[in-house]
C-alpha cells in the first residue's frame, strides 16, 4: 500500500503536526532506556515522565487541564490487527521512526464493521509530536525497516483501564473494550474480548 508521510495534506483530516509547538526533551530522554522487545507492549502510565515539568505544559496546554497521563507504545509490528478510539485526540511523540495504519469513525457501519480497505498509511519520522483526532482510527504502529519503534502516548489519566462495568444497549457498545477505549479487531489477531469487526485483509506493512 501506498505509505503517505504525515506532513502530507492527506494527514489533515486525521490529526496534525505539533512538533514546533512543545519541547519534550526530557520524556525523550526517559523514553531511550525504555524496552522495545519482539512483540508489542504497552504502558499507559510512566511516572517519570509525568512528573517532568513538560507533562504540565502538556496537560494544560494540549489538554485543556484535564488530567493526563503519559505512556510509551513499543516493540515489534508489522500487522494492522485492530484499530480503535477515544472521545479526545489522543498525543504522540515518536522516538523512532515509524508507521501509523489509519481510518475514520465515520466509515464504520451501522452495525460496527469497518472495511480495511479504508485504511491508510503514514510515516512518521523520529522526533514528531502528532495529534490524532478522536475522530481517528488507530492501534499500534508499525516499524520501519524492521527496526522496533518506540511511541510515547498521551491521554486523559484512565484511558485503557480495565472497565469495572459492562455496558449494554447502544448500538456502540459491543465495542467498549477499556476505559475511553473502543476497538474493532481483526479476527486474525485473536484479540480476547475484542469485537471482531474489521473486514478484508490484516494489512501487513513490511
Amino acid at each position: 500500500m501506498k505509505i503517505y508521510d504525515v506532513t502530507d495534506k492527506e494527514y489533515a483530516p486525521y490529526g496534525r503536526v505539533l512538533t514546533e509547538d512543545y519541547q519534550v526533551e526530557g520524556i525523550k530522554k526517559l523514553m531511550e532506556k525504555t524496552p522495545a522487545p519482539d512483540e508489542v507492549i504497552y504502558i499507559p502510565s510512566d511516572a517519570e515522565m509525568e512528573a517532568l515539568p513538560e507533562a504540565e505544559v502538556l496537560q494544560n496546554s494540549f489538554f485543556g487541564g484535564m488530567p493526563i497521563q503519559i505512556g510509551y507504545c513499543n516493540g515489534t509490528n508489522h500487522k494492522l490487527n485492530a484499530l480503535e478510539y477515544h472521545r479526545c485526540s489522543e498525543l504522540g511523540i515518536a522516538c523512532t521512526d515509524l508507521i501509523l495504519l489509519l481510518g475514520k469513525q465515520k466509515k464504520i457501519s451501522s452495525d460496527n464493521f469497518y472495511d480495511t480497505d479504508h485504511v491508510k498509511a503514514f510515516f512518521v519520522p523520529k522526533g514528531t509530536i502528532y495529534e490524532m483526532y478522536a475522530t481517528t482510527l488507530h492501534y499500534a504502529p508499525c516499524c520501519v525497516k524492521n527496526e522496533p519503534f518506540k511511541n510515547v502516548v498521551i491521554l486523559p489519566k484512565g484511558t485503557n483501564e480495565p472497565l469495572e462495568n459492562a455496558v449494554k444497549g447502544a448500538k456502540e457498545d459491543p465495542l467498549l473494550f477499556a476505559v475511553n477505549k473502543w476497538l474493532i479487531a481483526h479476527e486474525e489477531a485473536n484479540i480476547q474480548g475484542g469485537f471482531n469487526g474489521l473486514l478484508g485483509l490484516n494489512i501487513t506493512v513490511d
